[in-house]
């Protein structure tokens, strides 16, 4: 168990920087990390939770014995319903459960250290202009005005679509005829990363999955633009272990 082993925040600064990084923490367990997760909450075991940590890690165990705990719970028992429902439905519904307790946790820290109301205000907008673990998860992110049209697939070609895994993402060039591509580019400037949920950047190699058409930071799913140049279709860490475990 983490038994805070880092200074409580107690600036705004502080406490979104908490926050962002047991988002983060919580993100690989329900995503890149999904199958060690899934083998983690065995159903014959007592009450388990999903913990996030500040240093972007995430572990499943027992909650804390100590009453009142020193920070707030997440969501007790998520072991006893793994088998009762179809796994994205249960992944779904711990990344509710995950959403809720980072707000618990910001917001407790926010009254612990007195945060007035614009701190709190500010404190929320800044959580707020973040995806939700639970869009992430299942994918409804990417349907908002910040994330890719990939679903408007239609007119994009498969040559289209290795070109930008083979190559960094950038604005799109002045002389672009092609409406929809211009299109498609612009959509792309407003991406967010479906592992860590941080927003595009024009220095940084992004990749596109094919089969959920989702966008990553290369170094969030361990691949380089030279690596991407050999791939004919790639499928993000999460499709690859769906499609393994039927």
């Amino acid at each position: 168990m983490e038994g805070i082993p880092h200074p409580l925040p107690r600036t705004v600064e502080e406490v979104f920087s908490d926050f962002k990084g047991r988002r983060a923490g919580l993100i690989k367990a329900l995503t890149t990390d999904v199958d060690k997760f899934y083998q983690q909450c065995d159903p014959d075991k007592e009450n388990l939770c999903l913990y996030g940590f500040p240093n972007e890690t995430w572990e499943v165990n027992l909650p804390v014995e100590e009453v009142p705990p020193e920070l707030p719970e997440p969501a007790l028992g998520i072991n006893f319903a793994r088998d009762g429902m179809q796994e994205k439905d249960w992944l779904s519904l711990v990344a509710v459960h995950s959403d809720s307790w980072l707000l618990a946790v910001a917001f407790y820290f926010g009254a612990r250290f007195g945060f007035g109301k614009n701190e709190r205000k500010r404190l929320f907008q800044m959580i707020n202009d973040l995806p939700t673990i639970f869009e992430i998860v299942t994918g409804s992110a990417k349907q908002s005005k910040d994330q890719p049209a990939a679903h408007n697939n239609g007119n994009k070609s498969k040559s289209s679509g290795k070109m930008a895994k083979g190559v960094k993402m950038s604005a799109p060039p002045k002389e672009e005829d092609d409406s929809g591509e211009e299109e498609e580019d612009d959509d792309e400037q407003g991406a967010t990363c479906g592992a860590c949920g941080d927003n595009y950047g024009n220095d940084e190699f992004w990749i596109c999955c094919d089969m959920c058409e989702r966008w990553f930071h290369g170094k969030c799913v361990k691949i380089t633009p030279a690596k991407a140049e050999h791939i004919k279709q790639y499928k993000c860490p999460s499709c690859s272990n769906k499609r393994a475990r039927v």
